[in-house]
Formats: structure tokens, C-alpha cells, sequence
């Protein structure tokens, strides 16, 4: 964890460029958990995963929502700036250059199984994430329970994700006042 003293900036910006860059074509949660949580020490698992989990439900893209919950956190509002400006520039001037070469080049077979490669990687780390910081649920059949509703209400029968959030989010929620409650007792 942090020391005490504060983070800087620049390291601040440095490390969610890092995220940006290092998690090309997918996979930035998983990033951010390795940098944020196991690098950096900014957080542990269970802030982390209470952090992803507010930036997921809030408008906005999630990873940005995440850097400025980091950033705010650790720097105050220029801490927020500073991380989102570290996760945005160097991407988006690098995702415009690529979008040069692919409008050129995307009718090139060699072109589209590159990007089908990036997506595995991409699916691979984001399951890879998911093992790490969710396997002390695998045990508990309430969380595979919750887990399993979500997916085949999302990815099975397609249902609309407000739909979804609005049943689970309170269901999860007292399951995880619940376990609060028997970790205080026990």
C-alpha cells in the first residue's frame, strides 16, 4: 500500500499510460488490477473489485471512471486529471495512426488475423482477471449462482442490462451484507 507520502504525478500519469499501452486491443481491467493492485499496491483486491464494480454502473467508459476514482484518491482532483490524461494521450494518437493504415490496409487477410489474434489476447486477460480476483467465490454457490443468472440473462437470452442490474445488483448486495455480517461474528 501507499506509504504515506503522496503518489506523483508523473508517476501517476506514467502508470495508467502503462495500462493504456500494455492492454492494446482489450483487456485494460486486467491491466489495471496488475498495475494498480499488484505493482503498485494502490489498492487491494477487495477495494479494487468495490472500485471497478462503481465505475461499472456509473455513465462513462469504465476505465476512465476507474482512473479518476485512482487518481482522486490518491492525488485529489489533479490526481483524476493526471490519470486520465496518462490512460487517454498516447492511445489516442496511436489509435489514430492505426486507423490510417487500417482504412488503407483492411481488405488484407494478413490485416484481419492480426486483429483476430488481438481479440483473443484480449478475451484471455480479461478471463485471466477474472480468476485472479474472483476465486475466493468459486467456493460459494450463492456468488456462481449470481454469476451464472447474470451471464444467461445477458448472454443467452439477451436481456437488457438495466433489466438485469436492477434484480442482481440488490440480490449480490445482500448476499455481501450477509457474508459483512458472518465475517464480524466469526
Amino acid at each position: 500500500m501507499n506509504n504515506g507520502s503522496p503518489v506523483p504525478l508523473r508517476t501517476l500519469a506514467w502508470e495508467f499510460n502503462r495500462i493504456s499501452i500494455s492492454s492494446f486491443g482489450g483487456g485494460l481491467s486486467a491491466w489495471s488490477r496488475k498495475v494498480i493492485v499488484e505493482d503498485r499496491g494502490w489498492l487491494n483486491d477487495e477495494e479494487f473489485l468495490s472500485a471497478l464494480t462503481i465505475c461499472r454502473v456509473m455513465p462513462g467508459a469504465n476505465q476512465i471512471n476507474l482512473a479518476i476514482y485512482v487518481g482522486a484518491k490518491l492525488r485529489g482532483p489533479w490526481g483524476a486529471f493526471i490519470a486520465v490524461f496518462g490512460l487517454c494521450c498516447i492511445p489516442v494518437l496511436i489509435t489514430l495512426g492505426l486507423a490510417v493504415v487500417y482504412f488503407k490496409y483492411h481488405h488484407e487477410p494478413s490485416l484481419q488475423r492480426v486483429l483476430q489474434g488481438m481479440a483473443a489476447a484480449a478475451t484471455g486477460m480479461s478471463l485471466s482477471m477474472g480468476f485472479k480476483t474472483g476465486g475466493r467465490y468459486l467456493h460459494q454457490p450463492i456468488a456462481l449462482t449470481l454469476a451464472l443468472a447474470a451471464f444467461l440473462a445477458s448472454g443467452v437470452f439477451h436481456l437488457p442490462l438495466l433489466l438485469v442490474l436492477s434484480i442482481l445488483v440488490p440480490l449480490g448486495a445482500l448476499w455481501g451484507l450477509r457474508e459483512t455480517e458472518k465475517g464480524k461474528t466469526s
